[in-house]
C-alpha cells in the first residue's frame, strides 16, 4: 500500500459531478476538485453553498452569511493522512508584497484521533481507504480586529469586499481553503476556492418629503420648498470669456448644486440633483445650462499603503488613484425656466450597481465624492484651468437602500445618461488607472451583490 500521496492535478471549477443541484431558487453549489494526474479521477473534492447566481460561478456571500458544505475524499489505496482541515481566509495583496491575512477560521473535519469514520476500531491508524465526506460550516465574521502600526493598539474594522480589478495595485480576497495534511517530510495537498464578499450597509431614510415623493410617484421637492432634503453647497462664482469677446460671470448657487441628504446613496440608486445658473447674459446662460457642458462627476478615490485608513493625509500619486465612475445628467427644471437670468436645472447620477461600496480598511481605503470641474462649452473660455475642481462633496456608497425606499430615476423619457470617462482625460489621468500594474486582473464579487 502506498504511504504517500501520489502528484495531482486540479480539476477545472465548476465541471459537472453528476450530482444533484441545490433546490432552493438562491442558492447553488459550486465543485472543485483534485484529480489523480495519472488516472485523471477525482480523489478530493470540496462542495460549497452560496449564493452564486448557478454552479460555474464562483461562491458568492455577503455578511453574516455561514460557508457551509462538504469535502469528500475517494481513495483507491491506502493513503497515510495526519488530518483533514477546512479553512476561510481573507488578505490584502499589494503589488510586489506578501499577502496580509486579516481573516483565518479554521476546522479540523476529520483528525486520527476521531477514528475512521464508519469503523468501531481504536482511534489508532492513520491511513484512510475508500469514500469518505465530511460537512463544514463556517460563520463568516462582520468585523476583524488588527494593530495598524507597531505599537499602536488594535483597531476593528469591518470586513471589506472582495476587490481584484485589472490595473489595480493592491487587491483583496478571499478563499476557502481544504487541507489534507501529509506525514512528516511529505507537502500538504490543498484545494481552494476564490469566493466574492460583500458587506451589507444600510443608507438611512430621506427627508419625509423626499420618501413622499418617491412612494406616491410625485416629482421631487426642491430645496425651496424641502430644505431637510437637500445639501447646499457653497456658492461658486464662474467667470469666463465668451466667443473671445466679452467676460462673462455667472453664480452656481450652491442650490445650484444641491445633493439630496442624507448623502449616503446605494448602489444601483440615482443621486438627485438640482442646479440653479445666474447672470445677466442670457446668451452665457444658454450655453453652460446644457447638460453636455456642465462636468460633474462621481469619483472614487482608491488608497493604499500606511495612510490609506487615515481621512486627511497628502496624497501621493503612486498610493492615490482617482477615476469617474459616472456623470451627471441634466435637464431644464419644471420651474424656473421662465424666469431672466437664470435657469433651473434637474439632475442625477446613475449609481452603477456594480461599484464597490465606501470602505476603510489598513492599507486600502475607497472612497467617493462627487466633484464639478470647470464648464466646458463651445465658445466658452473659462478664467480657471479646464481640470480646476471647483467643488467636490465627500458622500459615501452603501449596498442597500432605507428600508421601505425604492429611489426611481426622474431623467425624462428616453434620456441617456451621459458616460463619465472624459473625467479622466480632463484630469490627465489614464482611463483604467496605472498602467504599472496591468499584470493583475481579476473579476469582482459577481453579479446580484
Amino acid at each position: 500500500m502506498a504511504e504517500a500521496l501520489p502528484e495531482y492535478s486540479a480539476a477545472p471549477s465548476g465541471s459537472s459531478t453528476g450530482r444533484p443541484s441545490i433546490s432552493s431558487a438562491q442558492r447553488s453549489e459550486y465543485v472543485c476538485a483534485l484529480e489523480n494526474s495519472k488516472t485523471q479521477k477525482r480523489w478530493c473534492t470540496m462542495y460549497v453553498k452560496s449564493r452564486a447566481p448557478n454552479e460555474k460561478v464562483a461562491p458568492v456571500f455577503v455578511e453574516g452569511d455561514v460557508v457551509s458544505g462538504r469535502v469528500e475524499l475517494d481513495l483507491e489505496s491506502a493513503e497515510k493522512v495526519k488530518g483533514v482541515t477546512i479553512t476561510v481566509k481573507g488578505g490584502t495583496t499589494s503589488v510586489g508584497q506578501e499577502e496580509e491575512v486579516f481573516l483565518e477560521i479554521s476546522e479540523d473535519l476529520w483528525t486520527p484521533s476521531m477514528g475512521i469514520p464508519g469503523e468501531t476500531s481504536s482511534p489508532s491508524s492513520s491511513k484512510l481507504k475508500g469514500h469518505f465526506s465530511w460537512p463544514f460550516s463556517l460563520t463568516l465574521p462582520r468585523e476583524t480586529t488588527l494593530v495598524e502600526k507597531k505599537g499602536s493598539p488594535p483597531v476593528t474594522f469591518a470586513l471589506p469586499p472582495t476587490f481584484s480589478e485589472r490595473a489595480s495595485p493592491a487587491y483583496i480576497d478571499y478563499r476557502i481553503v481544504a487541507t489534507i495534511k501529509r506525514p512528516a517530510l511529505k507537502v500538504n495537498q490543498t484545494l481552494a476556492a476564490t469566493f466574492g464578499y460583500q458587506p451589507v450597509s444600510r443608507a438611512p431614510p430621506p427627508s419625509p418629503l423626499r420618501q413622499k415623493a418617491y412612494k406616491e410617484g410625485l416629482s421631487l421637492f426642491g430645496p425651496e420648498g424641502d430644505p431637510e432634503g437637500w445639501n447646499e453647497l457653497p456658492q461658486i462664482r464662474i467667470t469666463g470669456t465668451l466667443f473671445e469677446k466679452r467676460t462673462v460671470e455667472i453664480e452656481c448657487r450652491v442650490r445650484a448644486l444641491a445633493i439630496a441628504t442624507p448623502l449616503k446613496y446605494a448602489l444601483a440608486s440615482p443621486i438627485p440633483l438640482t442646479m440653479t445658473l445666474s447672470s445677466t447674459d442670457d446668451e452665457a446662460l444658454d450655453l453652460l445650462s446644457k447638460s453636455s457642458s456642465i462636468r460633474l462627476y462621481l469619483v472614487r478615490s482608491l488608497a493604499f499603503g500606511s495612510d490609506a485608513s487615515t481621512e486627511t493625509t497628502v496624497r501621493r500619486s503612486n498610493n492615490f488613484f482617482k477615476e469617474s465612475m459616472g456623470r451627471a445628467a441634466f435637464w431644464p427644471a419644471s420651474e424656473g425656466m421662465a424666469e431672466a437670468g437664470k435657469r433651473t436645472l434637474q439632475g442625477e447620477i446613475d449609481v452603477p450597481r456594480t461599484l464597490k461600496p465606501s470602505f476603510v480598511f489598513p492599507r486600502f481605503a475607497v472612497r467617493y465624492t462627487v466633484d464639478l470641474l470647470a464648464f466646458d462649452a463651445p465658445g466658452f473660455a473659462p478664467s480657471t484651468p479646464t481640470t480646476a475642481e471647483l467643488s467636490s462633496t465627500p458622500m459615501t456608497l452603501v449596498t442597500a437602500p432605507a428600508a421601505g425606499i425604492t429611489a426611481r430615476s426622474y431623467a425624462p423619457p428616453g434620456y441617456v445618461h451621459p458616460q463619465g470617462g472624459d473625467y479622466n482625460k480632463a484630469m490627465g489621468l489614464l482611463e483604467n488607472g496605472n498602467q504599472r500594474f496591468y499584470h493583475h486582473t481579476g473579476a469582482g464579487a459577481g453579479p446580484g451583490l
